[in-house]
């Protein structure tokens, strides 16, 4: 008999199924399981196993058949978007969706940035991990735009402190009200340019910090840890191909092996959700209807709780596809939210300046973060001409070897030139927040669908007025702040990425006080049934200016354990 956790199919129905498997979905398994419940983890995409199928894992450039650039040619026809990506290349092209299967429509320009393995995006995202404050939480019932977060920040601080002792957050205590700080790991630190940097500054601004950016990576691992299997960060910075040390968080390296731990875990891969089940006569949703990714047939999983975690626009597309006479513009929108206040953050938006001297300050590695400068807007007072903030991530470095392969030195030139560092540079990139707007949406295409038969998503999202506003701040600001602490050559850059290229989107499903005028409740759960429950980024009723997955991992966590105590005492 096979001890494998891999199904197809299920004669027994779960106590719960959970919808992708990428870092809410890996919490999810992990917290329900750990609870006692029989869970079914249901991904689309190919098993990916730890360690083993990392094929493109400490490769060299040179060792690889396009020195790491993928075939123009099969990027053209697979990967058309993808390769948008800052993390897309031949040695990580595996994990991310094929946009030849996955075709979608933008009415407004759109990059859908799409994880199609087992783990999803937990095995490619950049790891920056930031708590939200009550600033964020409040924003929206403080300047009415969009609905009032059901939570606070003390709701969700504990659970915070719970995955971040888990997932391991390096960063450094800093006791600022606008980004509070998190269960520690000991920092990665600052080379010396930035050390100088962070002094000018601090003392030439007093209302802004310049510290180590808090990142999902093993600095010194705990004995928690190292049980898990995972060891420390050798600041390699190639994560996205997959870590066997499992020094960053992915669901492979720490949730999948807890939820394996118990017992309690099935998974089925290649099985791709069209919708959800619904019995209108107990208003409960009963299970999922999957499509075979390869052979395209149907089956169908029962259970008695579902938590949807496919990402924010996978989980939207498949509520949206799952009507019924109850719900005939898509499961729990009983509201008319589903689909709407779709936000991503705006980035490529800065500056970058030369550092003079420092020629005798060297670094060695990798370091896997950065910089980081929290929003300093609009914080204690209205400061700015539009409402909310941004923040700002960078580094300095050195001109490396690398920075000659395109030069014209040649020869002996080139071999002297190579032997030594070159000078210092620093760059600083914004992070701001998007209003949520009802015009920016997704929906159904009537007619045009994807391989397996399911109608594909039309994007349609834009920067508002208030956007615009904060890029020409941000674009003023940061040359600002660089010329005035003394850097030199100091040049703006004002390229925004087109909404989701971030790919930090949110909204679409939201949280809210209000069954009129939102999806969800405060525990995830829907306001219209009971038993179905929504834990990405699409629960989001705000997008803040911080990276949102440590929010998605606390909000996971929260809500299993609210939706098992209420399985156990029969509510749900």
């Amino acid at each position: 008999m096979s001890n494998s956790p891999y199904i197809q199919t299920a004669n027994e129905p779960f106590d719960a199924i959970v919808v992708g498997s990428g870092i809410t979905g890996g919490w999810a398994a992990k917290e329900l399981t750990e609870k006692g419940l029989k869970t079914l983890l249901v991904e689309r995409g190919q098993a990916v196993e730890h360690r083993k199928d990392y094929v493109g894992e400490g490769v060299k450039a040179w060792d690889m058949p396009q020195r790491g650039r993928v075939d123009k040619k099969r990027v053209d026809e697979q990967h058309s978007i993808q390769q948008e990506c800052y993390a897309f290349n031949d040695a990580t092209k595996q994990f991310f969706g094929n946009d030849r299967d996955y075709p979608y429509q933008q009415e407004k320009p759109f990059s859908w940035i799409r994880g199609n393995a087992f783990g999803g995006k937990s095995l490619l995202w950049h790891r920056q991990s930031y708590r939200w404050s009550d600033l964020d939480f409040a924003a929206n019932q403080k300047d009415g735009h969009g609905v009032d977060w059901p939570i606070r920040y003390k709701d969700v601080a504990p659970w915070y402190s719970y995955v971040e002792k888990h997932a391991g957050i390096s960063g450094s205590r800093e006791n600022l009200a606008v980004l509070p700080d998190s269960e520690f790991l000991p920092a990665f630190e600052f080379n010396q340019v930035e050390k100088d940097i962070k002094k000018r500054i601090e003392k030439r601004y007093q209302d802004r910090k310049m510290i180590i950016g808090r990142c999902a990576h093993l600095s010194e691992p705990a004995q928690h840890h190292v049980e898990q299997g995972r060891y420390k960060c050798m600041a390699r910075n190639e994560c996205q191909k997959g870590c066997s040390f499992g020094a960053y968080f992915s669901t492979q390296s720490s949730t999948l092996p807890a939820a394996l731990k118990t017992g309690n875990l099935s998974i089925a891969t290649d099985s791709v959700v069209h919708s959800v089940i619904y019995d209108d006569k107990t208003n409960r949703v009963t299970g999922v209807r999957v499509i075979d990714a390869e052979t395209l047939e149907t089956r169908e999983y029962y259970a008695k709780v579902v938590f949807l975690c496919a990402s924010t626009l996978g989980t939207t597309q498949i509520m949206l596809n799952s009507k019924s006479d109850a719900f005939p513009t898509g499961i729990a929108n009983s509201s008319g939210a589903l689909g709407h206040y779709l936000m991503d953050h705006l980035y490529g938006v800065g500056a970058t300046a030369d550092v003079e001297g420092f020629h005798d300050a060297y670094y060695k590695g990798r370091r896997p973060t950065g910089i980081y400068i929290p929003r300093f807007r609009n914080v204690e007072k209205q400061d700015a001409n539009f409402l909310r903030g941004y923040s700002f991530a960078g580094n300095a470095r050195r001109d490396s070897w690398q920075s000659l392969a395109n030069g014209p030195l040649f020869g002996l030139d080139l071999k002297e030139k190579i032997r030594n560092a070159g000078d210092w540079h620093f760059r600083m990139n914004c992070s701001g927040e998007m209003l949520p707007h009802y015009d920016n949406h997704v929906r159904l295409h009537d007619k045009q669908t994807d391989k397996w038969g399911i109608p594909q998503l039309i994007m349609h999202c834009e920067r508002r007025e208030n956007e615009e506003k904060m890029i020409a701040d941000i674009a003023k600001t940061s040359v600002e702040m660089l010329e005035s602490i003394g850097l030199k050559n100091v040049k703006s850059f004002n390229n925004p990425y087109t909404p989701g290229l971030a790919i930090h989107e949110v909204g679409t499903a939201r949280m809210g006080r209000d069954p009129k005028t939102s999806v969800l409740n405060g525990y995830n759960q829907s306001h219209d049934i009971p038993n179905l429950f929504v834990t990405d980024g699409a629960s989001f009723a705000s997008s803040a200016w911080q990276n949102p997955s440590l929010t998605f991992m606390a909000l996971t966590a929260r809500a299993c354990d609210y939706a098992a105590n209420a399985l156990n005492r029969g509510e749900i």
